[in-house]
């Protein structure tokens, strides 16, 4: 399915709760679920045969970092770009601007991203839209 095609599925989701977003607004919202979604993958981690390697935060900074951790040697961390951060606030200015609310789903087992025209609670977000395909 081409990404056009899946935001336009997302724009119907959308619109059959009463929330009325523009192509690029909806686009925007689908984009920023992939975008957290992946976050979530990388900080949960991963490890091949030679290391093991995740997104960390910065207990005092919370700035983020891509820490990798050799089987043999010296721990390394490096410092990246908060595309977390980038996206929620792309997700907020557009739900702002309609009066609509998102709850952020950390787990990378489902989608990152419910919208809704009504507040979502944490232990009951799937009553919003999933923004993913």
């Amino acid at each position: 399915m081409s990404a056009r095609h899946e935001t336009r599925n997302l724009m119907q989701q959308l619109g059959a709760r009463g929330i009325s977003l523009s192509f690029d607004e909806a686009n925007t919202l689908r984009r920023a679920e992939k975008t957290l979604h992946r976050w979530a993958e990388l900080e949960c981690g991963d490890s091949g045969p030679y290391a093991s390697w995740s997104i960390e935060r910065d207990g005092q900074t919370g700035k983020p970092y891509w820490c990798v951790y050799p089987h043999t040697g010296e721990a390394r961390r490096s410092p990246i770009a908060d595309r977390e951060a980038g996206a929620l606030k792309r997700i907020k200015a557009i739900c702002d601007a309609h009066g609509i609310h998102f709850y952020h789903q950390t787990d990378p087992r489902g989608c990152a991203l419910y919208v809704s025209a009504e507040p979502i609670k944490d232990y009951d977000y799937s009553r919003g839209v999933a923004c993913c395909a």
